[in-house]
Parts: C-alpha cells; sequence; structure tokens
C-alpha cells in the first residue's frame, strides 16, 4: 500500500470517526498525516500540526496492524511503532482505520 492510498483510506475513515475532542498525527516515514477530531467531520491534512498523540511508524507497520497481521504490542516492543501523548487514544487508532 503506498501513501497516498493510505491516506485516502484515512481520509475515508475520518469522515465516520466520532468527535473524541483530540487531535493524532501519523508521524510515517513517507510523509505526515494530521487527524484532528474536534470537530465532525474530522478534517485530515497533510500538515506537520501540533497534536494530542503522535504515532511514529511507516504505512507498511499500519496496514499490517490494520489486517491484524502485526500484534500492536509486539509492534511497541520491537520498536516499529513509537507513540507520544495520549496513549488511550492511540489505542482506538485500530479501530478509525479499520
Amino acid at each position: 500500500m503506498t501513501f497516498e492510498e493510505f491516506n485516502a483510506g484515512v481520509v475515508a475513515a475520518a469522515a465516520k470517526a466520532p468527535n473524541l475532542g483530540k487531535s493524532l498525527k501519523l508521524n510515517l516515514d513517507e510523509g505526515i498525516i494530521h487527524i484532528d477530531m474536534t470537530q465532525e467531520p474530522a478534517v485530515v491534512t497533510n500538515e506537520d500540526l501540533e497534536a494530542d498523540t503522535v504515532v511514529t511508524t511507516s504505512v507498511e507497520t499500519l496496514d499490517k496492524l490494520r489486517k491484524g497481521e502485526l500484534n500492536p504490542m509486539m509492534a511497541m516492543m520491537g520498536g516499529k511503532v513509537k507513540i507520544k501523548g495520549d496513549m488511550g487514544l492511540a489505542m482506538k487508532l485500530q479501530g478509525l482505520l479499520s
């Protein structure tokens, strides 16, 4: 999956995401995806904005997590995913992107 395909999927998922009153930044090897869930529908941009939670990983790793091919805890312990900020919001990421 390419960054552009993943970004399009995030935009589609964000349209259905609930207002969580927080923002999330996916800091990917290929680019940045910022999801502002303080409004409905959520706003997705590729700007490097401040966020409540920052997830640093790759599109490949996120795609494997989304498909259930990679255990989130193993990905974190193995250094494939780094999370800074609100861990509760990060835990909701898989459900938002499924």
